[in-house]
């Protein structure tokens, strides 16, 4: 699932590993569509959860209006699939879509804000179908934001809530840096379709850090990005991470 995404947010450095909605102010131009594909070493989902070992092809759609309004469709392919009830993993293919929408604007100059929905909606995985609801405040090169879960499935209960924090900026030459922090507070009345018992309330998720650059004048983008990653609800530690892609938009 796309968080923060995520290619979309301004953290994310056009990259489409990072999961959510686009926190871009409105444009001053009339309503546009733009498209992203990249392709990447693996899926990592906000930090810990490899959604695809092997090479993950992502990409999407875009629609903005100048009045504030977006939407949008994301995909990926997973290296796995979910069957309910014998409720285990398999080695085939899933594929996952995230469809979302909402508003954006600004407060002042430097202060923006994003609000919205994102449905996700996966194919050959079972219990997965969940809505979330978004929220980001931008600073200039800095954000803020939560992403709260309105639906239980097997990957969370109603009123789990990712917190996030970011910062992105050029460090010279073509190079952008982005640091990206992720902080889960866990729901623990645990649903029925739900993997794991919930016996954390709260825990550090992650820390990315990633560094892009533009490859020439091809309008494609180069990316490197280590996970220092936290735990999941039930405590479980994961092991640092890193990811290396190509993205492109047109």
């Amino acid at each position: 699932m796309k968080s923060t995404k995520l290619n979309l947010t301004a953290a994310a450095l056009a990259v489409s590993v990072a999961m959510g909605a686009s926190f871009a102010t409105p444009k001053t131009a009339q309503a546009e569509v733009a498209y992203n594909v990249g392709i990447h070493s693996k899926y990592l989902l906000r930090g810990i959860f490899e959604e695809n070992t092997g090479t993950a092809i992502q990409g999407g759609v875009d629609w903005s209006d100048k009045s504030g309004w977006y939407a949008g469709w994301w995909f990926s392919n997973l290296s796995y699939t979910y069957e309910a009830p014998a409720d285990t993993k398999t080695n085939e293919q899933g594929f996952e879509n995230d469809f979302y929408g909402g508003y954006s604007g600004n407060i002042t100059d430097t202060i923006g804000y994003d609000v919205g929905l994102i449905q996700y909606i996966y194919v050959n995985v079972d219990d997965s179908d969940l809505l979330e609801a978004t929220g980001t405040l931008t600073f200039g090169d800095f954000y803020v934001g939560a992403q709260y879960l309105l639906s239980d499935g097997w990957w969370g209960n109603s009123g789990d809530i990712y917190w996030k924090a970011g910062w992105s900026g050029s460090v010279g030459g073509d190079v952008t840096l982005g640091l990206d922090y992720g902080y889960y507070t866990y729901d623990d009345s645990d649903n029925s379709e739900l993997g794991s018992a919930t016996t954390s309330t709260s825990g550090f998720r992650h820390l990315n850090v990633t560094a892009s650059t533009p490859i020439a004048k091809t309008g494609a983008e180069a990316y490197v990005q280590y996970t220092f990653a936290g735990e999941d609800r039930t405590g479980t530690e994961y092991n640092d991470s890193m990811v290396v892609g190509v993205t492109y938009g047109f």
